[in-house]
């Protein structure tokens, strides 16, 4: 399978990376991603403006992300997607207009850029690091609801069967 794996410190922070490539393997016609799709805490989904049909699979990606994760709490899914338009360099074999990109995210609730892997590593760079500062921030979301959760849960207890009393 491609999975790369990668270690990185972030903010100061150590992240470990698995990042599955589902292009990479052949399709065989069918988009069954399942098990891919639950274990992952974030999603980039690239195209290439120049291949109308890699906007396509893009299009078929985000539609199943999003039916795999209904019930989920919808702001940490909205903010871990992004929409990559690759190869911008190749502006004059544009297939895709940037106005199609941004439409698809907008209507997907993603996030959206355009860039080119080939020229600007940079932009590959900041973009992954965008990606993570927001995986990371909702995770912190995460973990800050638990205890107030537990501590709201302690209170209901509380008004409903009173407090403790002392024994006669």
């Amino acid at each position: 399978e491609c999975i790369y794996t990668k270690h990185l410190c972030l903010d100061g922070r150590q992240i470990h990376l698995e990042i599955y490539d589902p292009c990479s393997q052949p399709q065989q016609g069918k988009l069954s991603l399942a098990d891919e799709l639950h274990w992952a805490d974030g999603f980039i989904i690239v195209y290439d403006i120049s291949d109308r049909a890699s906007f396509a699979f893009a299009k078929a990606l985000l539609y199943r992300i999003r039916e795999s994760h209904i019930g989920v709490c919808k702001k940490m899914v909205e903010s871990s997607i992004f929409l990559v338009g690759n190869k911008q360099d190749l502006c004059h074999m544009r297939e895709v207009g940037w106005d199609e990109g941004q439409k698809l995210a907008i209507d997907n609730k993603c996030q959206f850029c355009e860039l080119s892997a080939a020229e600007h590593y940079q932009e590959v760079v900041a973009m992954f690091s965008k990606v993570l500062r927001n995986i990371t921030a909702n995770s912190k979301v995460k973990e800050k609801r638990r205890p107030s959760g537990s501590k709201s849960m302690a209170k209901l207890i509380n008004n409903v069967f009173g407090k403790r009393r002392k024994s006669v």
